[in-house]
């Protein structure tokens, strides 16, 4: 077990190691008798990736379930290579922990499991958002080449990283946002010049690249869902009946557009917010950022008023 570790400055975890019907999973959970939030994380995560993506939220109001998803730090690829297992593997965390029904909040890589889930095991979803989630066939994107791929999926690359957002963070910023986002030279200049300028906002980078290091320990999961996810053509979101809200950048490099669109168009009475020049980050860092974040609390305020 790892000990106590700080995230962001207010932000700290406990992760522990539920032994469940389905297999072992590493998860952290806040105190409190709130309603549950679920959070799915992406690729390249982990458990406190998931945290950080939930940092938005009040832990006055809601208790935030992080588990680590197969392949990813303390939970084995064992306890789930398919987004089916996955699914299942989440309510049978549930099961252990007894907790009843989550909102379901999923980011990226993330997206699969999460309507799984919501599909799977509609009697345990309250909620579900989605963030900038794959919805169907994914591959790595057009702007990720080789040496972006050295930079985030090699010990070395990860180091140069962290060390370039320390040195030269504008430089940093230009790299990251040129892998996920679809942006002109201008629009470049705009959001590297915001994020430098947003209180908080290279915090927020720092802490978010810190959870995908170190990547050894992500590895197994991230080709897992790379290996997984090349086999989708669209999920059957259609199947879901939680209240749903879809939450996608315009211009995300990585996690196209059109798989916020799609999921949208075929879960029955959903919601959405598309973040206008949005990157893949665009939830967290941008100047729709707070907008998009405020109307999520809001969704989640109202459906979690019988919980």
């Amino acid at each position: 077990m790892q000990s106590q570790e700080n995230i962001l400055s207010n932000l700290k975890m406990n992760p522990k190691i539920a032994r469940t019907k389905n297999g072992r999973i590493e998860f952290d959970i806040t105190e409190g008798g709130f309603p549950v939030v679920l959070s799915v994380h992406g690729g390249i995560g982990g458990r406190d990736q998931a945290r950080v993506m939930v940092s938005w939220l009040d832990q006055d109001k809601y208790r935030l379930l992080c588990p680590s998803r197969p392949g990813y730090l303390g939970t084995p690829l064992e306890s789930g290579k398919t987004i089916e297992e996955q699914a299942d593997l989440f309510a049978a965390l549930l099961d252990e922990l007894k907790i009843d029904k989550v909102a379901c909040i999923s980011a990226s890589a993330g997206g699969p499991p999460a309507y799984m889930f919501a599909i799977r095991h509609p009697d345990r979803v309250w909620a579900l958002i989605a963030i900038d989630s794959i919805s169907g066939y994914y591959d790595m994107p057009d702007t990720a080449g080789v040496f972006t791929q050295l930079l985030f999926l090699s010990p070395l690359g990860q180091k140069l990283n962290k060390m370039l957002s320390e040195k030269k963070p504008d430089m940093f910023l230009q790299q990251l946002y040129q892998s996920v986002a679809f942006f002109t030279k201008d629009q470049l200049k705009k959001h590297v010049s915001f994020a430098l300028k947003s209180p908080g906002g290279m915090d927020f980078i720092k802490a978010f690249m810190d959870t995908m290091y170190p990547y050894d320990v992500r590895k197994a999961g991230t080709e897992n869902d790379m290996a997984q996810y090349r086999k989708l053509i669209h999920l059957p979101v259609e199947k879901i009946k939680c209240p749903s809200l879809i939450i996608h950048g315009t211009h995300d490099a990585d996690v196209k557009f059109y798989d916020g669109v799609y999921a949208y168009e075929h879960i029955p009475d959903a919601e959405r917010y598309w973040i206008e020049e949005g990157s893949h980050l665009g939830f967290w860092l941008s100047p729709h950022a707070q907008t998009a974040q405020e109307l999520a609390r809001n969704f989640l305020d109202r459906n979690a008023k019988d919980r």
